[in-house]
């Protein structure tokens, strides 16, 4: 009994910390995709060329 109370506490710990890795790889999966997408956008992106068009 005690094997199996130990194997569901790493198994907790195992399904945590696939979770927490999979939620910070897609926060910085998407900050560094973010970031790529506005490096090869540079100069089309409306926060570039938002001055010609609105006036203050």
């Amino acid at each position: 009994m005690a094997a199996l109370v130990n194997l569901f506490k790493r198994n907790s710990v195992y399904v945590s910390t696939i979770f927490v890795g999979a939620f910070a790889f897609g926060i910085g999966f998407d900050l560094a995709m973010t970031k790529f997408w506005e490096y090869k956008n540079q100069g089309k992106l409306w926060k570039d060329i938002r001055h010609k068009y609105v006036q203050a």
